[in-house]
């Protein structure tokens, strides 16, 4: 919208940005592009995610179980691109997001939070080394399994939130995002604040919440 006057004008530029990107893959052509985007290629994979390599690789969509959980996801995230950027001063207004649900169903599914796969629990919600998650991600696909289950890093306690992967477009039952929210994150020196539209939170994640993190733990927390 920055860039044309009008509605009309930006559906246009929206039709030729999107002829520029790779194909939609078949299997997800019905789906909603918030749910087949992390499934279409053209472009390598930047950097390697829990279950997912660096390059051209098969991709994989994230979600938590709670709205808190896919919350405290988010923050985690959002801190790491201003760990990147130390010279950015924290925004002066919030930062927009929406929060979705979807159904999904599968015959092979992996929950890594159960016996046996709980015994490497170090392994599947370890901090900053994704090497032994895209390693069982490239094995359970090459099995069949469709959907991972397991506990978020970015949360902790005996009340552990959990996550899940869909390794495949396959899996949806919706065909688009259902029960949408918008949450806003207020970002400062102190922390993050969630506040969102309906009945969950508001959640605050202060200077301790990720720092055990080695990268949050070395955030310059004080900017202009």
């Amino acid at each position: 919208m920055k860039v044309v006057d009008t509605v009309e004008e930006q559906g246009v530029l929206e039709i030729l940005l999107d002829d520029t990107k790779a194909a939609i893959p078949g299997e997800c052509r019905h789906l909603h592009y918030l749910l087949f985007t992390p499934f279409r290629y053209g472009a390598p994979y930047p950097d390697g995610s829990r279950f997912r390599r660096a390059g051209y690789t098969p991709g994989v969509f994230y979600a938590s179980e709670t709205v808190d959980v896919a919350i405290a996801e988010m923050a985690f995230h959002r801190l790491l691109f201003f760990l990147d950027a130390p010279a950015v001063p924290w925004p002066a207004n919030a930062i927009e997001h929406t929060a979705f649900s979807v159904a999904f169903k599968t015959g092979f599914a992996i929950d890594l939070t159960k016996l046996p796969f709980a015994r490497d629990r170090a392994q599947w919600a370890h901090r900053t080394d994704y090497a032994a998650c895209q390693a069982f991600a490239d094995e359970a696909r090459a099995a069949g399994a469709e959907v991972l289950r397991y506990e978020s890093a970015r949360t902790s306690g005996p009340h552990s939130g959990i996550n899940i992967a869909l390794l495949t477009c396959r899996a949806f039952v919706s065909r688009k995002p259902l029960a949408m929210q918008t949450w806003r994150l207020h970002m400062n020196a102190h922390g993050v604040r969630a506040i969102g539209d309906g009945p969950a939170g508001p959640f605050e994640f202060d200077r301790d919440a990720f720092a055990d993190d080695p990268r949050i733990a070395a955030l310059q927390w004080n900017r202009g």
